[in-house]
């Protein structure tokens, strides 16, 4: 139990905030020997208590939103601890111990595409996405592919250490003449092991020279300035119609000092508009007439309404207003554009499963204004370049866009469908208010620089309390909203460059 508790401690700490991403090098080491000589049933429970443990500790913001469902999420990611336990128990000590890395990935990808949503926030690569040299290889391999060279490694060291030393116990000297024989004849019987280990090597020395050549690689010719503002509102506040007044002053007090630095664009979070775009028209109006004002087109995250509909079994159609999580776009002359619905919604969060066949589960759904309704179609935004002030333009062509809302950058399609759509940088605009100051923000984050790189597309993210920083498309983090060192919880804006 104690070793197994050790590798679930080591890999928390590999995580975001912890960032000690080296550790999850030798994170399932001590698991792997606490399985030695275990049952398939055994090695299960031992796998799957590591996971529960570690899924608590990665995913124990979640409380600041629901305990239970915490609790319950956890137990079920467990599952896949268990699932990778069992099966190494049963296949590591044949050939087949060459193929767990990818079991491991294989279970990976089914955890983050099963069921309604699947859930791959805790896949291993993200633990190194401060590892730029190392994930430039998730241009063709994704997450998973930085995954399979960190299970790979575990492996090795543990493969080759328990051959070593565990099948050498009897010896009763522990000196280097002891050591330098143990060596020798591992050299000499042990071939899978030096096999294992000489392909272990071949891929990491691989995979850091393929990164270091991406990173040294030129960045795109043109670019464009954009600011980031970052309101700082209370979750409690965000929806009390007697703080609607502060918070569009806030955002307009801030936008204008932005605007200072004369940015091609200018962003604000997810739902940073205290109401129903076009629907409140007196808000509206001030936010439309901001952008006139300062000529910068402004880019808002907002609730919209319009009125949709949904079939009944009997082929009957049930109209109903509906409510999208969206972006709203805002031209310099103070024009509202178009806008982008949110696409993914979050289960039970912005929409109850199956209630579009089942029209009584609306009911499930609390709140003051209900049950949210999926976009259709992956917009994009257009910028068109400035022609009146050569110190204000933008790019000699036009420059277009794509945004992904509150968690849709934890969805590797949906990013890679914004840029065929021909966007050059993609932006987020989120709200992790919910989890406090936790490593939420830096793990939601962490799946922005492998989508940035996976795509060789920059990310620009836009969060209300934090983290919003700019993200090239090598995945490096290069600019960001702080003060006094801190991310997270802190007002303010900043202005940076673009390049794609």
């Amino acid at each position: 139990m104690l070793l197994s508790i050790l590798s679930a401690i080591v890999l928390i700490l590999s995580f975001p905030n912890f960032n000690l991403s080296f550790l999850a090098f030798f994170g399932f080491i001590p698991l792997f020997f606490a399985i030695e000589d275990k049952s398939p049933k055994n090695a299960f429970l031992i796998f799957y208590i590591t996971g529960f443990i570690f899924c608590i500790g990665v995913l124990y913001w979640l409380y600041h939103v629901t305990f239970i469902g915490l609790i319950i999420l956890c137990l079920y990611l467990a599952l896949y601890f268990g699932i990778f336990g069992l099966l190494f128990s049963l296949y590591a000590k044949r050939s087949t111990l060459y193929a767990m890395p990818l079991v491991w990935i294989i279970l990976e990808y089914i955890q983050a595409h099963l069921f309604i949503m699947g859930f791959g926030w805790l896949s291993l690569g993200y633990s190194q996405y401060k590892n730029l040299p190392l994930i430039q290889i998730a241009d063709f391999s994704g997450v998973y592919g930085v995954s399979f060279v960190v299970m790979m490694v575990n492996v090795a060291i543990w493969h080759v250490i328990a051959r070593m030393f565990v099948k050498c116990h009897c010896e009763e000297r522990s000196d280097e003449a002891i050591l330098f024989l143990r060596l020798l004849r591992f050299a000499r019987n042990d071939k899978r092991e030096i096999l294992l280990l000489a392909m272990t090597s071949l891929v990491l020395i691989a995979g850091y020279t393929y990164g270091f050549f991406r990173l040294n690689e030129r960045h795109g010719s043109n670019s464009i300035k954009i600011s980031v503002i970052q309101g700082n509102i209370p979750q409690e506040l965000k929806w009390d119609p007697a703080a609607q007044d502060m918070i569009i002053e806030k955002y307009t007090a801030l936008t204008k000092m932005a605007s200072l630095d004369i940015p091609g664009l200018i962003v604000w979070p997810e739902t940073s508009f205290p109401g129903f775009f076009e629907i409140d028209e007196e808000i509206t109006n001030k936010v439309l007439n901001l952008a006139k004002d300062i000529k910068i087109p402004i880019l808002i995250g907002a609730n919209t309404e319009r009125p949709s509909s949904f079939p009944l079994p009997e082929g009957e159609r049930v109209r109903v207003r509906g409510y999208f999580n969206s972006a709203a776009f805002i031209s310099s002359q103070g024009k509202f554009i178009d806008k982008y619905d949110k696409i993914h919604l979050v289960p039970f969060g912005e929409y109850v499963p199956f209630s579009n066949k089942f029209p009584a589960l609306h009911k499930l759904v609390l709140g003051e204004i209900g049950e949210f309704t999926p976009g259709k179609d992956f917009k994009t935004f257009n910028l068109k370049p400035r022609t009146t002030n050569d110190e204000r333009r933008m790019t000699n062509d036009e420059t277009r866009f794509g945004v992904l809302i509150c968690f849709e950058d934890i969805f590797p399609e949906l990013s890679r469908k914004f840029v065929k759509s021909g966007a050059k940088f993609l932006i987020v605009i989120t709200n992790d208010a919910w989890y406090g100051k936790s490593g939420a923000a830096y793990q939601h984050t962490a799946n922005s620089v492998f989508r940035a790189i996976e795509n060789r597309t920059p990310i620009v993210r836009c969060a209300n309390t934090g983290y919003s920083c700019f993200i090239d498309s090598r995945g490096r983090i290069y600019d960001s909203v702080e003060e006094k060192g801190s991310h997270l919880f802190v007002t303010g804006y900043k202005t940076s460059e673009v390049k794609f």
